[in-house]
């Protein structure tokens, strides 16, 4: 995949510096917004090597630290990734063991239904009984998949497939290929049904990460299972892009407002993927989220906080005016994918793509 724009590297970097700057600015707490804004602050830290940007997120953790931590829930569990990165560069024994009472929650005590899937908790409470959300995948699966690579623990690296299994069971629409947004294992039934843009992002970024953290993915049963489900997503989804590069906020429904956060996390999986006929779709989204960041690093057009809705007028409904972190996080996700690609073609000027390991060892 090559991708041809007005904008240089050294200029994209710059959006970069402008995004993160705006985000470390924000009142963020420890919960998932915050959890998704400084995974994308990571992001950029690793194809920048800024190291002003790790410097900042130690503080701002370590000033929390300070004050005290919140109990555990699946969207707390998201702050786990900006640990892991501090873990990874400074080895300080603090981040690491809120990494692993994280990891206790999460296999000891989270609510969790059927086969073991995990329910999605926003709080102390049991808010949604019995539901799985495509949001979990990167709160929490993602995070367990990372932490088990990190210190070589396959039960962990077994979990997090699981995760990644059943999810895909319950949310993805095998007519459509598209996600749901929810599971109501209860009701056995996908709530509303609508195929929200932003849950297409949290499941398509996620399984296009897996081959990348996880060494000789390959080897894994499960992960075959993953890369066709994302083979199948993204080809459902590519059709559906606006001509301004974004995807709305539901994805099927044509009238929908372009929505950034989920262009952001679709278009990177895209990057992920490496499939070279994806650039055109690439270089739309590149257009229209750079078209949709303001000269002070504030990303426009994402949808605030959203449940599963009741039906597709609460999702049309929800306002995109205000400055989120999952919106700076995704689309520093985005930009940091686009680096690399950029990056590696630079280094490798006579190879057409990345071969994913897939290629190079499954016949």
């Amino acid at each position: 995949m090559k991708l041809n724009f007005d904008t240089t590297l050294d200029e994209l970097k710059e959006v970069v510096d402008r995004v993160v700057n705006y985000t470390l600015d924000m009142d963020l707490t420890w919960e998932w917004p915050g959890g998704v804004a400084f995974y994308g602050v990571s992001r950029a830290f690793d194809v920048t090597g800024e190291t002003s940007y790790l410097e900042r997120m130690a503080e701002w953790v370590d000033e929390y630290l300070k004050v005290g931590l919140p109990g555990w829930t699946v969207n707390t569990c998201s702050m786990g990734h900006i640990l892991l990165t501090l873990y990874e560069h400074t080895k300080d024994q603090k981040y690491l063991d809120i990494i692993l009472s994280k990891i206790d929650y999460l296999e000891h005590k989270a609510l969790r239904f059927g086969d073991r899937v995990l329910q999605h908790t926003v709080s102390l409470n049991n808010d949604f009984a019995e539901q799985c959300w495509a949001d979990t995948l990167f709160m929490a699966a993602y995070f367990q998949l990372r932490v088990g690579v990190l210190l070589e623990k396959s039960n962990l690296i077994d979990e997090a497939l699981h995760q990644f299994v059943w999810h895909i069971e319950y949310l993805q629409d095998e007519d459509s290929a598209l996600w749901y947004h929810g599971y109501n294992n209860i009701k056995k039934n996908h709530m509303s049904g609508i195929h929200w843009a932003r849950a297409n992002a949290w499941a398509a970024y996620t399984m296009s990460r897996v081959g990348r953290v996880l060494p000789e993915a390959y080897l894994y049963p499960p992960f075959m299972h993953i890369i066709c489900s994302l083979r199948d997503q993204l080809a459902a989804i590519k059709k559906l892009q606006k001509e301004d590069g974004l995807w709305g906020t539901v994805l099927d429904y044509p009238d929908a407002y372009g929505e950034v956060s989920a262009t952001s996390g679709i278009a990177a999986a895209m990057v992920m993927q490496r499939n070279p006929l994806h650039g055109k779709y690439v270089q739309k989204a590149l257009h229209g989220v750079l078209d949709n960041i303001a000269d002070n690093g504030r990303v426009l057009n994402v949808s605030g906080g959203t449940a599963v809705m009741k039906d597709m007028k609460g999702y049309l409904e929800i306002d995109r005016k205000w400055a989120q972190g999952w919106g700076q996080g995704l689309t520093l996700a985005f930009l940091a994918s686009v680096i690399e690609l950029v990056e590696w073609h630079e280094a490798n000027p006579n190879v057409q793509h990345h071969f994913e390991e897939t290629d190079l060892k499954v016949d």
